[in-house]
């Protein structure tokens, strides 16, 4: 066995029965700030309805819409997780959780890939967790405060489609400086850019 990949085993942990990796690429840096009492409120409601993720559709243009994403996005995700249903039950619940948060379901896909490279218990140096890669103080602002939850596939997305949102609230739609935000990386252009050209290769337009 080569010494990389050696060490690359050597980075994997068993916990409970899950497989967790150590993923510092782009995580772990995001800084704890205070929230106001209403902002706290708000994004504690937003994170504590738990509505199966089922995909509403108010036209038969839109249902047909996302059946043709899904179908694409599923043929994208492969390289990434080989089982259909795995991608498929993923992609709904990613669907879901940027809409309901105002987010377009394409640039979430690029922030997770980044993030995480899909990977469902990747966690980085600085205990970030998930799919998006969040960090276990949101889950004592604004959850119950079981960080083991953010391991869960449609807490992880709602939780990091919600903070993004807020982000993007306090940056006034700018999204260069919501993703720096996010990241915790502010006016620094590396982790922005990534996301952005990671989203635009599932289809974001911007």
């Amino acid at each position: 066995m080569g010494i990389s990949r050696r060490k690359s085993l050597q980075r994997m942990i068993g916990a409970g029965g899950l497989l967790l990796f150590k993923h510092d690429v782009w995580a772990g840096t995001q800084v704890e700030e205070p929230l106001m009492d209403s902002v706290r409120t708000a994004l504690s409601s937003a994170i504590a309805n738990h509505a199966p993720p089922v995909p509403e559709f108010n036209s038969v243009e839109t249902r047909i819409a996302y059946l043709r994403w899904l179908t694409e996005s599923n043929d994208r995700l492969r390289r990434y997780k080989s089982e259909l249903q795995v991608r498929t039950d993923f992609l709904q619940t990613i669907w879901y959780e940027a809409k309901r948060a105002g987010l377009d379901v394409n640039l979430v896909l690029g922030l997770v890939q980044v993030e995480s490279a899909f990977r469902k218990y990747a966690v980085s140096i600085a205990g970030a967790r998930g799919y998006m890669q969040i960090m276990p103080f949101w889950s004592r602002l604004i959850g119950d405060g079981d960080v083991a939850k953010l391991f869960n596939m449609q807490t992880n997305l709602r939780f990091g489609c919600v903070i993004l949102r807020h982000y993007l609230d306090r940056e006034s739609g700018n999204l260069f400086m919501a993703l720096g935000r996010y990241n915790g990386s502010r006016g620094r252009s590396e982790y922005p850019d990534a996301v952005l050209a990671a989203a635009q290769r599932w289809g974001f337009s911007g």
